[in-house]
């Protein structure tokens, strides 16, 4: 695929560049909780703004119906772009429509413009191949160039990831670029011992990637609701814990694959419990209480790894040369439930592996927690995408930047 170097070099000044970018920021009402996704593709914005193009940023946020939803607006992403390039950043207050082709229009060289969530359009994720192909048609009018930036929409067959490249020339960005020279040094040539950690709520969200993995990991640990279920599947009561009773006999099989290829499963040996589900608005106390993981009592539901699981995953870490973290290990939003997560986290901190922090909820707590994002190999911007590459799926966005 040619990259964004390719196309500075060819010049673009005065020319629109329409970047399809992912700003989809967690929101508490008009705020951001976490500008991680709009610092990430800040160098290809930057670099087209010095350059002269009349930049084009286009990005969803949530899950809106297909119809606009002020609680899903792009206003708020669109003004802290505007404060970390140090410059204004014109807002339309619609996709393709009137306030779209004013603002485009009236971007002078270097300036840069974002519109209103793309999925404020049903053409954006519609399935219809002929509905998709209408809204990519409006698109391509707003632009000379495509830009794919958006690595965390990269998984999903959506009219601005895979049909708008096809209309104009177009061109990866240096995040995804980024993002793909990672992945690929979890795909090839992999530095061992190598060890995944996976966690997050459900078994069937990671079954993809754990039978892939099975083939290349020397090991694999277990944490947050998923690991539930593969206590349940070794016999163990796991309480009111998460559960996917469906998926037990998938996940014996994958515990009796690892075993004959000499793939070592960690799994909890303590977990941290709770009558309920913690108070995240609030934070008020859950009384957690720390017990076996072969002894979780009736009525007490998990929530995070308990401190001696922390030491373990922590030595089954030290000597990794690559690492690939997946899913927080316990509700780590609540200060009760954080322990394990931070101890996953610090771990990479304190290895000398090259270390992969697999985006969404994981990132986000790295963020959260306080660690420094720079003492991490790499903290990738889309945990689904990431997934899906290691599954050795084929993602529609990286397709469509391929010549």
């Amino acid at each position: 695929m040619k990259t964004i170097d390719e196309l500075l070099a060819e010049g673009v000044a005065g020319k629109r560049v329409f970047v399809r970018a992912d700003l989809n920021v967690p929101l508490d009402g008009t705020t951001i909780t976490d500008d991680g996704r709009i610092r990430a593709v800040l160098p290809t914005i930057s670099k087209l703004a010095e350059a002269g193009a009349r930049v084009v940023v286009a990005s969803h946020l949530g899950r809106p119906k297909g119809a606009p939803d002020p609680a899903f607006s792009l206003a708020p992403a669109a003004a802290r772009l505007g404060e970390l390039l140090g410059a204004d950043v014109a807002f339309a207050t619609d996709t393709v429509g009137d306030s779209a082709r004013a603002a485009v229009a009236g971007l002078a060289d270097g300036q840069v413009a974002v519109i209103e969530n793309l999925r404020f359009n049903a053409g954006e994720t519609s399935k219809d191949d002929a509905e998709r192909a209408a809204f990519a048609d409006q698109l391509a009018e707003l632009a000379d160039v495509y830009v794919g930036d958006g690595f965390g929409a990269v998984h999903r067959k959506h009219a601005s990831v895979f049909d708008l490249p096809a209309r104009l020339p177009h061109y990866a960005g240096y995040l995804i670029a980024t993002e793909v020279g990672v992945l690929k040094k979890l795909t090839t040539d992999v530095k061992r011992p190598y060890a995944v950690v996976l966690g997050g709520a459900k078994v069937s969200d990671k079954l993809g990637v754990i039978d892939h993995l099975l083939e290349r990991a020397d090991r694999i640990l277990i944490g947050g609701g998923m690991a539930y279920t593969f206590l349940k599947a070794k016999g163990y009561e796991v309480g009111s814990s998460l559960l996917q009773e469906d998926q037990i006999p998938a996940v014996r099989e994958y515990l009796s694959r690892a075993e004959e290829k000499g793939v070592e499963f960690v799994l909890p040996v303590d977990v941290v419990v709770a009558p309920a589900f913690p108070d995240l608005k609030t934070k008020a106390p859950a009384h957690p209480t720390t017990v076996a993981a072969d002894a979780m009592p009736e009525g007490q539901m998990g929530l995070d790894n308990g401190p001696e699981t922390n030491k373990l995953y922590a030595s089954k870490l030290a000597d990794a040369a690559t690492v690939f973290w997946n899913g927080p290990m316990g509700v780590f939003e609540h200060p009760d439930f954080a322990d394990g997560t931070r101890a996953v986290a610090q771990a990479l901190v304190d290895s000398p592996a090259f270390s992969v922090v697999g985006g969404g909820d994981s990132a986000a707590a790295v963020r959260i927690l306080g660690f420094d994002e720079n003492a991490f190999g790499h903290i990738s911007t889309g945990g689904g995408a990431s997934l899906e590459y290691l599954e050795g799926k084929t993602l529609p966005g990286l397709a469509a930047l391929e010549d």
